[in-house]
């Protein structure tokens, strides 16, 4: 359990999972396929973890494939389900969830409509999209009238991995390297086709301290410049630039806070820019508890830096959660 001294009772969650009732079969045979325990969730669970854990709110997403590659229509069916399952869940208790919506990708025009849907009809705090889907990453010129949407409504936008194309290596859960692995890719696809340039209103979050980005992003500032074709319109082109654009996204602390992880996100990332992350009910709670814990007991914060994490930065980001009016 973490230390209660070095705990804000009123930590926001930005990383924080709703399973519905009519998705557990498939969380569970997808958590099969990826090799990793299945995860259960119901609201008083959620609840119950959130008072031990001293958490406030929990900003609720559903992050799982919604259908196949030819299935569109099916896409749009979950995603709309989910969301309107989630919405319910947080008009009953406003105080204790939030709710980034899931975009069903296959089909861009309808992760407009069902942003839109979610935005203004069902009051989600922002949106989910996966950082890839089916292979298709986030900087595809195809998702640019997607984020002309949410930049013009500067939404919160959770990057969330999932598993990269191509077979999984033998013996190795996708989860263990492979998700932080694609987080990565995804926000370097997306810097490299200047998306965080073009749209630097929307607000981008990357979870668990960003896959590998904090420690390797001046290798990849500087090695870029090697792969000019792929830049596209607004790419960074000096390093200088490229450190700025990765610069842009926000980072979460969901199961990566050991003190090398912690020193380097806290080294690369803006200080505003990082946020308190449990990844509920993803993994067993008392390995949660271990990550909290050693949040916590870091030895190098600043005055303030924890209270930030733990909640001042979301409440920059998701301003009907502050205590005191954000300006």
């Amino acid at each position: 359990m973490a230390d209660p001294a070095h705990t804000d009772p009123g930590r926001i969650d930005v990383h924080q999972h709703v399973i519905p009732p009519a998705r557990g079969q498939v969380m569970a045979g997808r958590a099969a396929a990826v090799g990793w325990p299945a995860p259960t969730w119901d609201e008083q669970s959620a609840l119950a973890m959130m008072d031990r854990r001293g958490i406030a709110t929990g900003m609720l997403s559903y992050a799982a494939p919604l259908a196949g590659p030819d299935d569109p229509a099916t896409a749009r069916e979950v995603a709309r389900s989910v969301n309107e399952f989630t919405a319910e869940l947080v008009k009953n208790r406003p105080d204790r969830f939030g709710h980034f919506a899931v975009l069903p990708l296959q089909d861009v025009d309808g992760a407009l409509a069902e942003a839109a849907h979610a935005l203004d009809e069902l009051d989600a705090d922002g949106v989910l999209v996966l950082s890839n889907t089916h292979g298709r990453y986030l900087g595809d010129p195809a998702f640019d009238p997607l984020w002309a949407e949410l930049d013009a409504r500067s939404a919160v936008i959770l990057v969330h991995p999932t598993a990269p194309p191509g077979p999984p290596p033998a013996d190795v859960p996708l989860p263990l390297v492979d998700f932080p692995y694609d987080t990565t890719r995804a926000a370097l696809h997306m810097t490299m086709r200047g998306v965080p340039r073009r749209y630097p209103r929307m607000r981008m979050i990357l979870p668990h301290a960003g896959g590998f980005l904090p420690y390797a992003a001046q290798r990849f500032a500087l090695a870029a410049r090697l792969h000019t074709d792929a830049t596209g319109d607004g790419g960074g082109t000096t390093p200088e630039d490229f450190l700025t654009d990765l610069r842009r996204f926000h980072f979460d602390t969901a199961i990566s806070t050991g003190p090398a992880t912690l020193h380097a996100l806290l080294a690369f990332a803006a200080p505003d820019h990082i946020l308190y992350g449990s990844d509920f009910p993803m993994l067993p709670e008392e390995w949660g508890t271990e990550f909290d814990t050693a949040l916590g007991t870091y030895p190098n914060w600043e005055p303030g830096r924890l209270h930030a994490i733990d909640r001042g930065n979301a409440e920059l980001l998701v301003p009907r959660l502050a205590r005191t009016p954000v300006t």
